[in-house]
């Protein structure tokens, strides 16, 4: 949603795209909760805007965090000295069984609990 970097934008609307067509998309309720935040408060977006774009990210797999998910973050933000939120997201990615995760935010090709982490912008 971010029109500051267009090409970021185009990027990161054609990896969503591809996701939900080849049916490979997985997002947590942390992300999606994130995004919200991020969109309405950051970016100044309409939040009955941000709204439509949740429920289309629907037909992912979507990963409720639950307290041991919690705790499997706390153990992971602990042992690979990470934030603890985005410790969140590994362990949920972990939970769905995915082989990667795209971030700006952890190390492009760290493996974390057996998840690679994929910066989609370099």
């Amino acid at each position: 949603m971010d029109s500051s970097d267009r090409t970021k934008q185009k990027r990161a609307r054609a990896l969503l795209k591809e996701a939900g067509e080849r049916h490979l998309g997985v997002i947590s309720t942390q992300v999606m909760q994130e995004f919200y935040v991020a969109a309405t408060r950051k970016l100044n977006a309409d939040p009955l805007f941000v709204k439509e774009i949740l429920h289309s990210l629907l037909h992912f797999e979507v990963v409720a965090i639950s307290p041991n998910l919690i705790n499997e973050a706390i153990d992971c933000s602990i042992l690979q000295r990470i934030s603890f939120l985005s410790a969140l997201i590994v362990v949920a990615a972990e939970s769905a069984n995915c082989s990667e995760i795209w971030s700006e935010d952890l190390s492009d090709g760290q493996i974390i609990r057996g998840v690679k982490i994929s910066n989609p912008f370099k």
